[in-house]
């Protein structure tokens, strides 16, 4: 009940224009970490070795790390380094932009359509929490060996697996929100 009463909060605050600032520095963070920072390294890895994040968050088990790793050698190590330490700043940025969304959708729902929107507005947060303890996993493994044998491969894998699941689902929310919308809009 407590959650809901603060919950119900958002449909005012912060108001319209503040909420829209924040969604669109968000998203502008957000594509510039991605687009100037993440994707070049991303690229050439992905390119040079065939193992690009993707594959290294969803290893799993140390046999598929030490696969990742030979291939990327330590240079291509530090540059997956360097994008993980970026991803920590990348995380509130998406976080931002993606509850932004949903709330903006959800503050122009009814009813209990409203009420799901407006606990889904938290559910980019809850995933990135999600990335910081799959990226702590990322770094420990590309920083200390012995963690590429202990619980770090699976755990990264599965904290990205929940992460980008709910990520999903914040998408498919806003865009079932906005068909929503729209289409009562045409009525």
């Amino acid at each position: 009940m407590n959650l809901k009463l603060n919950l119900e909060k958002l449909k005012d605050f912060p108001n319209n224009k503040i909420l829209i600032l924040i969604t669109i520095l968000a998203f502008v963070l957000t594509a510039l970490i991605s687009q100037l920072i993440m994707a070049p390294i991303e690229a050439e890895l992905k390119n040079s070795t065939g193992y690009g994040v993707l594959e290294f968050e969803f290893a799993w088990t140390s046999e598929r790390i030490n696969t990742i790793f030979k291939a990327w050698g330590s240079e291509g190590k530090k540059k997956e380094l360097y994008v993980t330490i970026v991803d920590f700043y990348f995380i509130p940025c998406y976080s931002l932009f993606f509850a932004g969304c949903i709330l903006l959708v959800t503050r122009n729902l009814q009813g209990k359509f409203q009420d799901r929107g407006l606990l889904m507005t938290i559910t980019p947060f809850i995933a990135g929490i999600f990335d910081v303890i799959e990226n702590i996993n990322l770094v420990l493994m590309l920083t200390n060996e012995s963690f590429i044998y202990s619980f770090s491969p699976f755990l990264a894998s599965l904290c990205a697996s929940i992460k980008f699941g709910i990520l999903f689902l914040d998408i498919i929310f806003f865009i079932i929100g906005l068909f929503t919308i729209i289409t009562k809009k045409l009525k």
